[in-house]
């Protein structure tokens, strides 16, 4: 039997990807190929996150609550962010959707880097590196994803606006 180590930071996307998808009859392969990630990755993936409690026995249905928990309470932990140099990149975390549309900005940008994108902040790594590619294809996996750099780099006023959304489109 292989030894299973901890989450590592593309088990948090594909569970988001799986909840943007936004369909039970998802697949392995749908999944793999939106994320740019191989198949036999995401079911590494998938075997962490059912003995983390974050899926279901049969690897299909996301545990919500728990998954949110972790979120809202650990990613900050296990998977923070340090903002790096300015370059140009696409928008993330209080600097996206949605909390880019609730706050009055006069704080710092953040991208994450990539010559595709069109803004200019200071570049925070994506928890994965295909995450920039996947979400210009999938709005929602985009906005979830900002959701969780707000949390990992935010101030107190940004984390509670992205816990508050994290909370109204995972939950229900």
């Amino acid at each position: 039997m292989k030894q299973h180590h901890g989450m590592r930071p593309q088990d948090i996307v594909v569970l988001l990807k799986i909840i943007a998808t936004n369909n039970i009859q998802w697949r392995n392969l749908d999944i793999a190929y939106a994320l740019k990630i191989s198949p036999s990755e995401i079911s590494e993936v998938l075997n962490r996150c059912k003995i983390a409690k974050l899926i279901n026995k049969e690897k299909r249905e996301v545990h919500l609550n728990a998954l949110t928990e972790f979120l809202i309470y650990g990613i900050k932990y296990v998977f923070p962010a340090e903002p790096g140099a300015i370059a140009k990149g696409i928008p993330t975390a209080h600097s996206a959707p949605p909390v880019k549309d609730k706050i009055i900005s006069g704080t710092e940008s953040y991208v994450w880097p990539t010559p595709k994108g069109n803004s200019r902040g200071q570049t925070i790594d994506p928890l994965y590196k295909t995450i920039p590619e996947a979400a210009m294809d999938d709005q929602k996996f985009y906005e979830l994803i900002a959701l969780v750099d707000t949390i990992r780099i935010g101030k107190a006023r940004e984390v509670q606006i992205a816990i508050d959304e994290l909370n109204r489109r995972i939950l229900q």
